[in-house]
């Protein structure tokens, strides 16, 4: 197993495997994410493939497989008039095929990501996760992840 950027040609083990997040996602918040669906569309996914702020890092197997992904978004504060100007790289989407689960994959990923992070001279990581998935904020809390923000809501 080894983590590369993204190719084109990676799209379709890319699909299948937001697919799964979706339905995880769906089953927790039914009253959220529509079932069956995917966060983003063929189209959206080349864009966000060839933009250098929206890195995406993918775990290959030996055949060349995608097995896993994170979906990056480079965050540059230097020109916030509230934050420190400091440079983050928040991943957006972490996602181990189901098959593949319990393998290591998930820290694999997470650990080239932070490599990859330093190396662009970010000062964080950070991300969100859905409170209705206790195995993925165990998951990140063994990754040495601590709140930074609570998001909330009240539904009416």
């Amino acid at each position: 197993m080894s983590v590369r950027k993204v190719k084109d040609s990676d799209i379709e083990c890319i699909d299948h495997l937001l697919f799964q997040v979706n339905a995880v996602h769906q089953q927790g918040r039914p009253d959220l994410f529509v079932k069956g669906g995917r966060k983003y569309n063929h189209e959206q996914l080349f864009k966000i493939f060839h933009d250098e702020h929206t890195p995406v890092l993918v775990a290959v197997d030996e055949n060349n497989v995608v097995q896993g992904y994170a979906f990056c978004i480079l965050q540059d504060y230097k020109d916030n008039h509230a934050f420190c100007p400091i440079k983050t790289l928040y991943i957006d989407d972490l996602c181990v095929n189901e098959e593949r689960r319990g393998q290591h994959l998930g820290t694999m990923i997470y650990n080239a990501v932070l490599d990859f992070a330093k190396k662009l001279g970010c000062y964080n990581v950070t991300l969100n996760v859905w409170t209705c998935n206790p195995s993925a904020i165990q998951f990140y809390k063994d990754c040495g992840l601590e709140p930074q923000k609570i998001g909330m809501e009240k539904i009416l």
